[in-house]
């Protein structure tokens, strides 16, 4: 149902992961392959049974196209336990990311 002011997503991140922030890559400290990336913070469910999300994922975009996905960053999720949930991606002057 493209056209008449809809364009569908260019990537679905699944129910209930809760992409709270999200930052492209801008620094010059991570390695060449993670220039440019889109990193997701992706907070996690509260209320499913197999819970989903509590990571960090990078996307290659090539002229408006996902060309590549993957985890960057888990670990906050230990089965059903949680630890953690991540909420934002902030790029810094000096070029690390929180």
């Amino acid at each position: 149902m493209q056209g008449r002011g809809f364009t569908p997503p260019e990537l679905e991140l699944g129910a209930h992961v809760a992409a709270l922030g999200l930052r492209f890559y801008t620094g010059s400290v991570f390695p060449p392959e993670y220039q440019n990336r889109l990193f997701i913070a992706q907070h996690g469910s509260w209320n499913r049974t197999v819970p989903s999300g509590y990571r960090i994922i990078s996307l290659a975009v090539d002229q408006g196209r996902v060309t590549d996905k993957s985890v960057f960053a888990e670990g906050w999720l230990f089965g059903t336990e949680k630890w953690g949930r991540p909420v934002d991606i902030l790029v810094m002057p000096d070029g690390s990311m929180l």
